[in-house]
């Protein structure tokens, strides 16, 4: 195809999840023309076949760039504050819990440690300021197949047999990306054996602002505050197990189901009812090679996939993309800046990853010996105070 007959853009973006999507509302807000991109269209409502029933804790940082793209005074009348972290060792002989240990955003900060959103209301209201903004485009039911890197731009082929030119093409488009392979980078994967279970919950208990991690076996069990559902408390939950073990609590009928719940929870919000059908994810650990090629930058789980510990991901995510945005301000995909921008954000993404990866080998532990060695070590990390805020700073990810 002749290349004047390509559809031509500043910013090209591969992916309509939530990092796709604020990337592309950052860029516009930035003044770029922006085309964003997805096989299918996001999916907008709790009830709808498909929906995201995970949540994200936007941490402080990110709140720059969710600013930056405009999104976020959309976002916060829906979002809960986490004011405490609150880890619970509960591995003891039997599931109840042993050891508490709350981490107070106050003791580093005047602001909390962030603010929680239903993934699925992410989309929507981001949906909603692209369709407000004139320079920025979102075209579902097209995917991104082909890439030819050039030094003054990116040419993608599409789905549909078109193609589009762009000064920056950006990935955003998941763990198995199809502009990554294109571009020819490889990654380094982690399998664990684990899966995720994702759903939300009332209880009889107020969360009081606190998300609260239960550590028994198999990974941590995490209750993130949620507004108020039917008048009563709300939490999102994130239960790892592993794999085989997973897929069987999924597969309960839902009083069993339910009873599992309220038993690996050690009782910390009281009775939970299980609100939403509970949706399986994957667990691993990836990350690219490099982070870019000629005109092409990689962001999100294009570039580094890590466990749902700590708040990490999307977080993770969105540094890139305020870091991408600074380096792109006067020339979007020069060599310079793409260069800059793998250097930096390589090296945090594989400090995080490493990290994380730590945490949840940690979490995973079955022997008794080794829950309790987990106990002794985060009764002396949360013991020690400058210790204690170090840790938060550095989950927050502050120097």
């Amino acid at each position: 195809m002749d290349d004047q007959a390509d559809l031509h853009t500043d910013i090209l973006i591969a992916g309509g999840g939530p990092a796709g999507l604020i990337a592309a509302l950052a860029f516009g807000a930035d003044g770029h023309r922006v085309l964003c991109l997805d096989p299918a269209p996001p999916v907008t409502a709790e009830g709808a076949d498909g929906a995201d029933l995970r949540s994200t804790a936007f941490l402080t940082p990110s709140l720059a760039v969710l600013r930056r793209s405009g999104l976020w005074e959309r976002l916060a009348p829906h979002a809960t504050p986490l004011q405490r972290m609150r880890i619970v060792d509960a591995g003891g002989a039997a599931p109840a819990p042993r050891l508490t240990c709350d981490f107070d955003a106050a003791d580093i900060s005047a602001e909390p440690f962030g603010w929680n959103v239903n993934n699925w209301l992410i989309r929507r209201e981001a949906m909603a300021a692209i369709e407000a903004m004139p320079n920025v485009s979102f075209r579902a039911g097209l995917a991104a197949t082909g890439l030819q890197l050039r030094g003054d731009r990116a040419r993608v082929a599409l789905s549909d047999g078109s193609h589009v030119s762009a000064q920056l093409a950006i990935a955003a488009d998941g763990r198995n990306s199809t502009l990554r392979q294109a571009a020819g980078i490889g990654v380094r994967t982690r399998r664990y054996g684990q899966k995720a279970l994702a759903f939300a919950v009332t209880h009889e208990q107020p969360h009081e602002n606190v998300s609260t991690e239960v550590h028994r076996a198999g990974g941590p069990f995490t209750l993130v505050p949620l507004p108020d559902r039917d008048g009563k408390p709300s939490s999102a939950v994130v239960w790892m197990e592993r794999g085989p073990e997973a897929l069987r609590l999924a597969a309960l009928p839902p009083d069993a189901f339910a009873a599992a719940t309220n038993e690996r929870s050690a009782g910390v919000l009281g009775q939970l009812q299980v609100v939403t059908r509970v949706t399986v994810w994957p667990i691993i650990s990836q990350i690219a090679d490099r982070f870019t090629a000629t005109r092409l930058a990689l962001i999100a789980e294009a570039a580094h996939v890590v466990p749902p510990i700590g708040a990490q991901g999307l977080n993770l995510s969105l540094a890139d993309l305020g870091e991408l945005l600074d380096l792109s301000r006067d020339a979007p995909g020069s060599a310079e800046s793409l260069a800059t921008y793998d250097r930096r954000r390589r090296a945090e993404g594989q400090l995080r990853l490493s990290g994380i990866d730590l945490l949840n080998r940690v979490s995973m532990a079955d022997a008794q010996p080794l829950r309790d060695l987990r106990a002794a070590g985060l009764g002396l990390l949360h013991g020690v105070p400058a210790v204690r805020r170090l840790a938060m700073r550095a989950g927050l990810g502050l120097r």
